[in-house]
């Protein structure tokens, strides 16, 4: 797209889609698809032309795995855990800026890379990890919409589990409307719910040195702890989402030059920084509420036993003094609210993941369709057997997988976007390579050693002769010895395909009268949107 005489700060235009089978369909097929052009001109208007990508990552960060960490955080620990997310949030700052301006260098997302990086079978193992991730973020959301109905409408939690099932079809409806304005529907209820929580935070008045001291003064005490930390690093820093923002950046059509590139690089990164600000907020407002409410002296023998066993299906009392009754029934709209705009990033994510590693193409409702269906199953399980306390632990269960799997995505893009060969001039700095790499090695570690000492407990306390604990010492250790190779062999291997930055063409400059180029965002991002009509065509037969 050349740039003709004098051109506004951003604007749209719109593209039609004909073929949905040649080569270059795009992922959904889409009608009337917003396309937003940046323009070539140094302006801070521009930034909200960038604004959109970063806000619908922060989600993911305030789903309800988020909230049920964050409760049980605050419940066991009071304070001692907000320096997890006090580090979690700079370091999805950080990993998250990396993501987009990977997108942002070279025009492709993560898994694309992965894709044309690996053999086919780390491929293959590294798609199906990422799988795992977005079904194991999707559980959270299943369980939290059960809760929210049972508080609404006092369904039993299997039942409500069943119900999530049939969510797709309603967010698929109301999708006709614009994914836009949807989004904004969903970010209104769920920061209605904060609001509640800051008001409540004036109530509770926490103890202003406490908190401080948990922010700034490192604490794991017990093994519980440190379980609890690695389901808050989970819950924040997610595997998927750095999949989700490298992709969402290519949305736009950005100036193909070095000025314009080092723009959306800044942009992004400002955008990312105020939605994750935010979403730090939030949760800091909830470990703090229940730190605060449930360490009190004074509280009364039926929040005791609230606080004893906390889980999204009881935090309703949380609110009591902002909203009386009504704490209960607002709360489950906010969380119902939270699980359903969480289930666009999964949806999303899990469509670019697809796409990028295996190149195969799948509408949203049926892509949603089959993540929910395979979260549903083990929540369902749960739900029957164990009730809601059980399926509130199966949540950090899900939040440590989350955690677990970081490393097979974070690795990947700590390494592309340090390479010369893919990013050119644009390469991680040695500051920022040496930080990044850190935060990942921290993360692998405390796993390590979670994994390590929680299996070796398990060994010693379960019910087996000795034959029998030293071979599941031996397979299970094993197992252990196989994930750190895993991620070493990832470290240190060597890129071999080059990638680089897609800069202007000095040719094809020339034939549009030395005109500055538009990258032309990538269509099958851009048409992720459902169709507002009803004139659709499937993808895959």
């Amino acid at each position: 797209m050349a740039n003709t005489g004098e051109q506004p700060q951003f604007m749209t235009s719109h593209a039609n889609t004909c073929d949905s089978n040649g080569p270059g369909a795009p992922l959904i097929d889409e009608i009337d698809v917003d396309q937003i052009v940046i323009d070539e001109k140094t302006s801070w208007k521009n930034l909200f032309a960038y604004m959109g990508p970063g806000f619908l990552v922060s989600i993911a960060y305030i789903d309800p795995g988020n909230f049920e960490t964050d409760l049980q955080s605050g419940a066991q620990y009071k304070y001692e855990l907000l320096w997890i997310i006090l580090v979690a949030s700079c370091a999805a700052l950080v990993i998250q800026s990396l993501a987009a301006k990977l997108g942002v260098v070279t025009g492709k997302h993560l898994a694309e890379h992965c894709r044309e990086e690996y053999h086919k079978v780390t491929n293959f193992i590294l798609w199906m990890l990422a799988e795992l991730a977005v079904i194991a973020c999707d559980i959270p959301e299943v369980i939290g919409t059960a809760f929210a109905l049972n508080m609404l409408f006092k369904i039993p939690l299997w039942i409500g589990v069943l119900i999530t099932g049939l969510s797709t079809l309603m967010l698929l409806l109301l999708q006709q409307y614009g994914i836009r304005k949807l989004e904004f529907l969903i970010s209104g209820l769920v920061f209605l719910m904060a609001l509640c929580f800051f008001v409540e935070l004036g109530y509770a008045k926490p103890d202003a040195s406490e908190v401080l001291r948990g922010l700034f003064v490192p604490s794991l005490r017990g093994s519980g702890a440190t379980g609890l930390a690695i389901s808050l690093l989970g819950a924040m820093v997610m595997p998927h989402n750095l999949f989700l923002h490298s992709a969402l950046v290519l949305s736009r059509k950005v100036p193909r030059s070095v000025h314009g590139i080092k723009e959306a690089i800044s942009f992004y990164t400002i955008e990312s920084a105020f939605a994750l600000t935010i979403a730090f907020l939030i949760n800091l407002s909830i470990i703090s509420v229940s730190g605060s409410v449930c360490g009190a002296a004074d509280i009364s023998p039926a929040d005791r036993e609230n606080c004893a066993d906390l889980d999204l299906n009881k935090a309703s009392f949380l609110l009591k003094n902002v909203l009386g009754n009504w704490s209960s029934k607002l709360y489950a709209i906010a969380l119902l609210a939270s699980g359903q705009s969480s289930t666009i990033t999964g949806t999303y994510a899990g469509q670019y993941v697809m796409q990028g590693f295996l190149n195969l193409r799948m509408k949203p409702w049926r892509r949603n369709l089959l993540t929910r269906t395979l979260a549903i199953l083990p929540s369902l399980v749960v739900a029957i057997i164990g009730g809601s306390a059980a399926a509130g632990k199966l949540i950090i269960i899900a939040s440590m997988i989350l955690s677990f799997e970081l490393p097979f995505a974070l690795v990947p893009l700590l390494k592309f976007t340090s390479s010369s060969t893919k990013m050119g001039q644009y390469k991680n700095s040695y500051i920022i390579a040496a930080l990044t790499w850190i935060i990942g090695s921290f993360i692998m570690l405390i796993n390590t050693y979670f994994l390590t000492s929680s299996f070796t407990k398990l060994l010693l306390n379960a019910p087996l002769n000795k034959v029998s604990q030293v071979f599941c010492g031996i397979f299970g250790f094993l197992g252990m010895l196989i994930y750190v190779l895993s991620v070493l062999y990832l470290s240190f291997r060597k890129n071999r395909k080059s990638t680089q930055p897609l800069l202007e063409d000095a040719e094809l400059a020339e034939v549009n009268g030395g005109n500055n180029l538009y990258h032309l965002q990538r269509e099958d991002i851009s048409n992720m949107q459902l169709p507002k009509g009803g004139n659709e065509r499937d993808d895959l037969d």
